[in-house]
Parts: C-alpha cells; structure tokens; sequence
C-alpha cells in the first residue's frame, strides 16, 4: 500500500501525465486536418470537416463539465436528473429544425440564422450581444469556480478558488487562441471518452465504500417527482424545462457551433443522436455519486463529489480522473471563449469595425478580455446556495428573450425585425422584473412566461408596424 507521500506523487504524475497526452494527440491530429480557404469557417467550425464522433464527444464534454459534475452531485437527489433527461428534447429540435437552416443558411454563427430569415443584421449584434454578455457575465465564471472547487476538495488544496480559477483560465485559454474549434472537439473527445469510464468507475467505487447498501437514505432523495418547494416541481416539466433544453442545445452558440461544424446534414445529425443517446447514461456520473455523497457525509453541497472522489478512488485512478475532470473544464472554458470569438468577430467587428481584419487575431484578443473578466467575477459566485439552480435562473434574463426571436423568425412569416428587437427589449426586462423584483412563481415557469408573453408582444407590435407601413406607402402613392 502506498503511503501518503508516495500515493501523492503517483497522484500528480498521472495527472500530468494523462493532460499532456491528450495535448499531444490533439496537435497531432490536427495537423493531419485539411484547412479551409475560409479563415472564419477553419478557424470557428473547423473547416466544416468534424465527422459525427468528434461532434458527439464534443457536445458531451462541452455540457458535462464542472459546473455539472459539481453542482448536479452537490444537489445530492435524483430529482436533479430532469436536466439530463430533457436534454433528448433540445437535441431533436437542434437535429431536425435548427441545423438543416444553419446548412441552408450556410450559418457560421446561429445569430446569422436571424439575420438571413427577418432581413436586418443589426437584429444579428443585438442578439450577439446578449450571448457575450450572458457569456461573461455568468457561463464563464460558473465554469471556472466550479471546476476550481471541485479540484480544492478533491485534493485538499490549501490555494485559494481564485487563483485555482485562473490557472484553469489560462489553460483553456491556450486551446481556444491558438487552435481554434478543430483542437477544441478533438481534445473534447478524448477527454469525453475518458470522463464517462471515470465517472462510472467512481460511481462503482462509491458503491463499494457503502457496501452496496443505500438503506439510510430518505425517499425524497431518491424521487423523480419534485414538490413545489423543490429545485423542479414536476409542473415546471409541463411549462419551461423544454423550452430551457431547445435554448440551450439548439441556438446557444457553444452548443450548434459543434454540429454546424460537421461535413454534412447528416453527419451532425449522427452526432446528435449519439450525445442524445450518452445522455441517457450521464445521471450514473453527475448525480447518483452525489446521492451516495448523502450516505457518507450529509448534506455538504457542492464539495460532495470531490470529496468523495478523494476517498473511494486509489491514487492512481485519482490522478487519471482529475485530468479529465479538468479536460472537462477546460472545455466548456475554451468551447465558450472560442464562441464568443466567434459570435464578436464574425457579427460585429467584421460587419462594423474592419471587414478585412485578421479573423484569427481579433478571435484571440476577444478570448484573452473573456478569459480575464470571467476570472475577476469567480468570487461573486462563492455564496451562491445551488450553483446549478442559481445557473439556470440568471440564464433566463438572456435565453428566453432569444429564444423568442428564434421562435418568431423560424415558425412566422413577414416579421417586422424592429418588433424582434423591441420583442428582446421586453422580455429581458420582464424577466429581470421576475427576478429581482417581484417573483410570483417558481423561475421556470416565470422562464416560460417570460418566453410567451415575448412571442406575443413580438407579433403584436409586428402587426402594427407593418400596418403602419401600410399607410404610409397609400399616403405615399396619394
């Protein structure tokens, strides 16, 4: 047996070990990549070359991150799972709706969807705008404290979040500068390969430290049918916990970034399928540990998972798995960096600042500000009681108002793109009224609300500007 010192060495060295391979094989494999003579397309969808595997991988690994791993175990309940079971939704809609539109549309960014449906590009930087501040402000810093915490707990690190938070910064950041898309999914494979056979194997191993047995553990624990005083009471599965997945698999650019980048329709949509299918299999990584967690320690939050990571896993295969948690982390980092690059080079500096520009350059300086900002706003997400939950609420002062346009532009005909612009307007301070003001209902359905009552102010006011219209051409002829 190991002793401490030894089994630490071991530790570390199979950590660095297993990083640096997966760094190798990347830059090795795209070096064999073909590259595009389009310098956005190579550079933000990797030449539209990803085959369905590597699409499938990297979907997985941009969603199953840290600030999933961490905060669905923190949860310690099964209740929780609903974010993975509905996932098969928003892939669907992303599969058979969105992505034959983006091929249509010959897309780089999902904004340019709404710029080629209503006619208006300024629509296309408004909605940009609310990506990279949603971004920023609050996906990235999650990301980073997440994946700070669970590395803290794991190994008992005595180094602050903070700084835990911004070695990881510079990592991803490594990845999004300089490789762009390509070294993204295809690190995000291997990592995703390797984070489903550790996850499962702590899962085993937590099995065995409690002896099989899970008696002790309360029902509501165990329950897929939440109260309304729970995280998901089963009616919000009735009203917005669909719309949250289509928002989150089918227009969140850090997500359709990776099945736009494939080299056919069918190829993405092979792709999707297999993270649909994977997805059916993640609640044995993300949750039920931490329920087993329950068992051990109590209720202790959002440590539970690297806590027990810790125990039940030897040295060696601790190692292992922190390297792929933190390939984890780092690619839900750099996926978002490369995305807002992308989503800011290609909607507003091309469009508006200088159309020749050098889009690798201006990607790679957008990725630095990112990586910078989101490292300064960790520490206001140190408090936050349910990280997951505290996620999804702040999302939805961006992600309903978006997806409403989405809505309107795909399923209606002749929008007047102005309405869509006020339509955003509306339902971003709606929501934040919701929030922050008065809060009426549980904030997935107030996330619906927010979405219908945006679609209908969006075609109302549609109508009467194009009446407007109307009578302004007749007074025109007149």
């Amino acid at each position: 047996m190991l002793n401490g010192l030894d089994g630490d060495v071991v530790q570390v060295s199979v950590f660095v070990a297993l990083t640096a391979l997966v760094a190798l094989l990347t830059w090795w494999r795209c070096r064999r990549e073909v590259r595009s003579s389009n310098a956005s397309r190579d550079y933000f969808l990797a030449g539209g070359t990803l085959a369905w595997p590597f699409i499938a991988g990297s979907l997985l690994l941009t969603n199953i991150s840290a600030e999933q791993i961490v905060g669905m175990n923190g949860a310690q309940m099964m209740l929780v799972a609903w974010w993975e079971f509905g996932a098969a939704a928003g892939l669907l809609v992303l599969a058979h709706v969105l992505v034959p539109m983006y091929y249509k549309y010959n897309c780089t960014t999902t904004t340019e969807l709404l710029e080629k449906r209503l006619g208006d590009p300024a629509l296309r930087r408004v909605v940009s705008v609310l990506f990279l501040l949603g971004y920023m402000f609050i996906l990235l810093p999650v990301v980073l404290y997440t994946g700070a915490v669970f590395m803290k707990s794991m190994f008992g690190l005595q180094m602050p979040v903070l700084l835990i938070a911004a070695l990881f910064a510079i990592g991803g950041l490594a990845y999004a500068a300089f490789g762009g898309l390509r070294a993204i999914a295809i690190s995000d494979t291997y990592n995703g390969l390797g984070l489903l056979v550790m996850g499962l194997l702590v899962t085993l191993f937590a099995m065995i430290a409690v002896d099989w047995d899970l008696s002790g553990i309360p029902a509501e624990r165990w329950t897929l049918i939440g109260d309304s005083d729970s995280d998901i009471p089963w009616h919000t599965l009735l009203t917005g916990m669909v719309f949250i997945h289509i928002f989150y698999w089918g227009t969140n650019m850090v997500i359709a970034q990776r099945a736009m980048a494939a080299k056919s329709i069918r190829e993405a949509q092979q792709g999707i399928y297999a993270a649909a299918a994977f997805k059916l299999l993640t609640p044995l990584v993300v949750i039920v540990p931490g329920v087993i967690a329950y068992k051990l320690y109590g209720d202790v939050g959002d440590v539970a998972y690297g806590r027990l990571v810790g125990d039940v896993l030897p040295p060696w295969l601790s190692g292992a798995f922190a390297a792929v948690i933190t390939g984890a982390v780092l690619s839900s980092f750099n996926s978002c960096l490369n995305s807002a690059s992308a989503l800011y080079t290609c909607d507003i500096h091309l469009a508006k600042v200088n159309p020749d520009a050098d889009v690798k350059r201006i990607g790679q300086w957008v990725a630095v500000v990112f990586a910078l900002v989101s490292v300064a706003m960790v520490p206001l997400y140190q408090h936050a009681q349910s990280i997951i939950a505290t996620l999804q609420q702040l999302n939805g002062l961006y992600s309903m108002p978006v997806l409403a346009a989405f809505v309107v532009a795909v399923v209606f005909k002749r929008i007047d793109s102005r309405a869509v612009r006020s339509g955003l307007v509306f339902g971003a301070a709606l929501y934040a009224v919701f929030t922050f003001v008065w809060t009426p209902l549980h904030y997935i359905h107030l996330m619906f609300v927010t979405l219908v009552l945006t679609v209908l102010v969006t075609l109302g006011l549609s109508r009467v500007l194009e009446g407007r219209s109307s009578v302004a051409v007749v007074e025109d002829r007149a």
